[in-house]
């Protein structure tokens, strides 16, 4: 394990208090984060929206490590999705080199932490040299048994559910699968995330109050965390907040 003040720098003494105040036994198995406030991250700063980014790939890191530490097992971070193929051509490209980037230099240290890179999303459409990077981390940490960082690019929510629906009517179609056997769980299996447990707590920057089109069916009883800070921004304190937050609320499940 990578030294906890080499990650966490100068702020390791307030971050052990932060984390000796949560109850270790209702840490959220599965966090996802949609990583909004970029681009007016930058802007507010007079700076381009892709230098937001840059920030903002930076601050992944720093999140992986905090959930790795009180025991996170699964942090879903939401990289891109189909809808932002419809951002400025520039802006999209610069976005598609970031895991050339952010791999080559961080994943001694994610192997070294027994992180497992994982992707959920279409490669189709992505360019070669960013699923080659992508695709070279998720070798590289096949075989870690930690924390698992899954990014979410190339990833909408409706399109997911439609892809299912039509594999699940092919299976029926062709006597694979009978009718009684479908319930919610039989169709999960069919979603881009599966074998991965729903989010126990979703997390939003920038102060925007809705999903997205993120994992709409995967967030039916997840706990919804919003933040105003935008995501280059946002810090271990801050995540510990949110995993605060999360362990004052009851989950009922619809239940009493």
């Amino acid at each position: 394990m990578i030294p906890f003040k080499k990650w966490f720098g100068g702020g390791k003494q307030q971050n052990d208090e932060l984390i000796a105040k949560l109850a270790a036994d209702n840490i959220p198995n599965h966090v996802a984060v949609i990583m909004d406030g970029n681009g007016r991250w930058a802007q507010k700063r007079g700076l381009p929206r892709v230098a937001g980014h840059h920030s903002g790939m930076k601050n992944v890191k720093k999140i992986t490590m905090a959930a790795d530490a009180i025991g996170v097992k699964v942090l879903t971070l939401y990289a891109f999705s189909t809808e932002n193929w419809k951002r400025p051509k520039e802006e999209v490209e610069y976005l598609m080199k970031l895991p050339l980037e952010f791999f080559p230099k961080e994943i001694e240290e994610l192997i070294a932490n027994n992180v497992q890179i994982r992707m959920t999303g279409w490669q189709e459409g992505l360019p070669d040299y960013t699923l080659k990077a992508i695709q070279d981390a998720i070798d590289q940490t096949r075989n870690n048994t930690g924390l698992i960082l899954n990014f979410a690019l190339n990833y909408g929510s409706r399109k997911e559910m439609l892809s299912g629906v039509k594999r699940l009517a092919q299976d029926m179609r062709t006597g694979k699968i009978d009718e009684n056997q479908v319930d919610e769980s039989l169709f999960s299996s069919y979603l881009l995330t599966h074998p991965l447990p729903d989010p126990d707590l979703l997390i939003r920057t920038s102060g925007e109050l809705r999903i997205s089109n993120f994992m709409m069916w995967q967030l039916a009883y997840s706990e919804l965390w919003f933040t105003d800070l935008c995501w280059p921004e946002f810090s271990e304190q801050h995540f510990y907040e949110a995993i605060q937050e999360y362990q004052r609320r009851a989950r009922r499940y619809g239940g009493l």
